[in-house]
């Protein structure tokens, strides 16, 4: 009884021992990965076109014509009715110097006129007296004409008096500088206060009417552009293409950039604000090559040292990797020269969350948001997989 009885503990300990080693291995083990997820893309069927060599430039949209404004004459500014980015027209007022040396001045040259009159008048009736007595054969022919000197004197001193009366008078009119024609104040050089020197430049004015578009072009592209042929203008801000023509080509470089400036003429009925930020696409400096296989660059990833996309294959709706062989960029796409033929389908985005042999589905958009209110932009030789 006394054995049995041990084998039974011994049974009972062995067994809960096998049951806490279970448990254990039971706690240690992994779970099952979860199935991976069928992954919705977006494809594009490979196909072909024109390499285009398209060169573009950053302008800035400026007045035909601008104008520095200064004062003839120097003195300390006493007003300035106008800021920066005013409009004004014609004739008005736009600065005022403290005209009162000026205006002394005018006062002087007034005074020396009258003296100089009052002198010219004085020989004037000499003259009268002397040919009266002349002619009633008082005096001699000789004294007469000294009479008639000392008259002509006087009267070429009055009329250097008047003169520089008028010219006096003048300068004091230049204390006022107003503008010379309608436009926008583009900039403000000068504040109250400040003495400034005659031809001091003070305001810039640009002038109403026709505008042109300014860039800068490299030296090895300026013999290329031409007075006169065509450029498309793209404005920035709102994506509009205008026409322009080619108005003036600078004769020589810019010292500090060694770049030529070019200035591309716009229609009268293209009145943009000046500053615009713009692109300019010369004519002639767009080339249409042979032609090539492009993709977007979301289409690309780094395999190794390689650079690879993923081919979808249609039978089995899995992606495998592809390494291609990229010539050179284009914008937004890259040139492919190898690697890829027509009709294949590529994956053009979420390529770095792809396995190979994994399936996936195509991406199919909301059909409830509208398709009119998106912007959307495709290359023009990729097609949207059918």
């Amino acid at each position: 009884m006394r054995n049995a009885t041990g084998f039974k503990v011994i049974w009972l300990m062995s067994l809960m021992a096998l049951m806490a080693l279970a448990a254990t291995l039971a706690a240690c083990s992994k779970p099952q990965p979860p199935p991976e997820p069928i992954r919705a893309v977006k494809v594009i069927t490979i196909g072909v076109q024109g390499a285009a060599s398209t060169l573009e430039y950053a302008g800035e949209v400026r007045a035909r014509v601008e104008s520095q404004l200064g004062f003839r004459v120097g003195g300390k500014l006493l007003e300035r009715p106008v800021e920066a980015g005013q409009r004004v027209k014609a004739g008005q007022l736009l600065a005022r110097l403290d005209a009162q040396d000026l205006t002394l001045a005018t006062d002087a040259a007034r005074a020396q006129a009258a003296a100089a009159r009052t002198n010219r008048d004085l020989a004037a009736a000499d003259f009268k007296r002397y040919a009266e007595l002349k002619d009633q054969g008082f005096i001699g022919a000789a004294e007469l004409e000294r009479r008639d000197a000392v008259l002509k004197s006087a009267q070429a001193q009055l009329d250097q008096a008047q003169a520089q009366l008028s010219a006096q008078g003048n300068q004091a009119g230049y204390a006022s500088l107003h503008a010379d024609a309608s436009g926008v104040v583009t900039a403000v050089l000068a504040e109250r206060g400040q003495v400034v020197a005659a031809g001091t430049p003070v305001l810039h004015l640009a002038h109403d009417g026709a505008r042109d578009v300014v860039f800068a072009v490299p030296e090895d592209k300026v013999a290329a552009i031409t007075t006169g042929t065509s450029a498309q203008v793209r404005v920035w801000s709102t994506g509009a293409a205008l026409p322009g023509a080619v108005r003036e080509v600078a004769a020589s470089a810019d010292p500090a950039t060694r770049t030529f400036s070019v200035k591309v003429a716009l229609q009268a009925k293209d009145d943009l604000a000046l500053g615009s930020t713009v692109a300019v696409l010369p004519q002639a400096l767009q080339h249409t090559g042979a032609p090539v296989i492009k993709l977007p660059t979301s289409a690309l990833w780094q395999q190794g040292q390689t650079t690879a996309v993923w081919v979808l294959d249609p039978a089995s709706m899995t992606v495998n990797p592809q390494t291609v062989q990229i010539a050179t960029a284009d914008g937004n796409d890259v040139i492919v020269s190898g690697g890829l033929q027509p009709g294949m389908q590529v994956v053009v985005v979420g390529v770095h969350v792809l396995a190979p042999g994994q399936k996936v589905t195509r991406y199919q958009p909301d059909k409830s948001i509208d398709t009119t209110s998106r912007a959307q932009t495709v290359p023009g030789n990729l097609a949207p997989a059918q």
